[in-house]
């Protein structure tokens, strides 16, 4: 990474703010709190901003999702198509370069990372995703670059000395079956990352929601984390489903290989599923919380827009009075106030 970029990384994890936690406010009791793509509820999402300011207001983890470059390298970006999160439709000169691509067995139209070089992203600025449900966050438009993994590293670890408290990255493969095609591995990038900068137990976790791919990743002395959906299976195992890797059969399967399961926090509401995975000496971590009415079952909405806060609270205290050992959420700091009322 240039120098420069790496001092601006550095200098905003060194920079604290008003409503920052305290390093003391690491030694909780409780589940962890995993700053989903940072904190995507506040800032546009896998950015700086985004990802400092979910540390600076409680989350332990931050995670940033992988895809790559075409030159190989990987970069933090939910999706390898980019026109909902970046500025590319406002750039002429990347006209040419949108395309329709069969990605995991879906047509999908845009912008897609593999199609440019590293030094050509650098050009863009990420824009909010969700505008017209979080119009606050689109002030932010604009305002930073998308980042490489080994920039979101330097970043954790710029923001564990400036707070105290170790700050783990929580990587995800993303369409790993897709790339592998391509000749642009995930693996193989991310476990060079994981090695060169001697990433511990404590301060790195992998996940993915193909199974091939995090058997990619054994032998390197991270935490490996199964994520699970709610219907369909994963791309690399056609002949089975989400469901089949939920029951204790699966779930022994799962604990061969990883040591989490992510799945849908609706998956844990009326079953066994929580206990299951338990006995299979599993630790589990749903996803992913947000505050909005839409995104919150029936019960803890509030007023009549979709768009407006509701019972947010409630809802981490339902989940942490299951007895899970994480929560992905879009905003942190509210799982962190939630928490401190166990």
């Amino acid at each position: 990474m240039h120098p420069r970029r790496r001092s601006l990384l550095l200098a905003a994890a060194a920079t604290p703010v008003a409503a920052a936690v305290p390093a003391q406010a690491a030694s909780h009791r409780g589940p962890l709190v995993i700053g989903h793509r940072g904190a995507a509820g506040w800032r546009p999402e896998h950015t700086a901003s985004a990802y400092t300011y979910g540390v600076q207001t409680g989350a332990d983890w931050i995670e940033p999702d992988l895809v790559p470059t075409k030159d190989h390298v990987l970069v933090v970006r939910h999706e390898n198509e980019i026109s909902q999160t970046t500025d590319v439709t406002a750039h002429p000169e990347f006209a040419d370069r949108r395309t329709t691509k069969t990605v995991d067995g879906r047509s999908v139209s845009g912008w897609f990372t593999e199609d440019f070089t590293l030094a050509e992203l650098k050009t863009l600025r990420a824009v909010e995703r969700l505008p017209l449900v979080r119009n606050r966050n689109t002030v932010f438009d604009g305002r930073d670059e998308i980042l490489t993994f080994q920039e979101v590293v330097d970043l954790a670890h710029g923001l564990s000395k400036a707070y105290g408290r170790t700050v783990a990255v929580f990587p995800e493969t993303k369409h790993p079956t897709y790339f592998r095609a391509l000749g642009l591995e995930l693996e193989p990038q991310l476990a060079s990352a994981i090695r060169r900068n001697r990433l511990t137990a404590r301060e790195c976790v992998v996940q993915s929601f193909e199974p091939t791919s995090l058997k990619r990743m054994t032998g390197l002395g991270v935490p490996l984390w199964q994520a699970l959906g709610t219907t369909g299976g994963p791309y690399d195992q056609p002949s089975v489903t989400y469901r089949d890797m939920m029951t204790p059969a699966g779930l022994a399967e799962i604990a061969s290989y990883a040591d989490w399961i992510g799945p849908d926090k609706s998956s844990l509401i009326g079953t066994s599923l929580l206990t299951d995975a338990r006995a299979a000496g599993l630790r589990v971590g749903p996803y992913t919380f947000r505050a909005e009415n839409q995104f919150l079952p029936a019960q803890f909405r509030r007023g009549t827009g979709a768009d407006d806060f509701g019972d947010a609270f409630a809802e981490y205290a339902l989940y942490y009075g299951l007895g899970v050992d994480a929560v992905v959420t879009d905003f942190p700091d509210l799982a962190v106030m939630a928490r401190r009322s166990l």
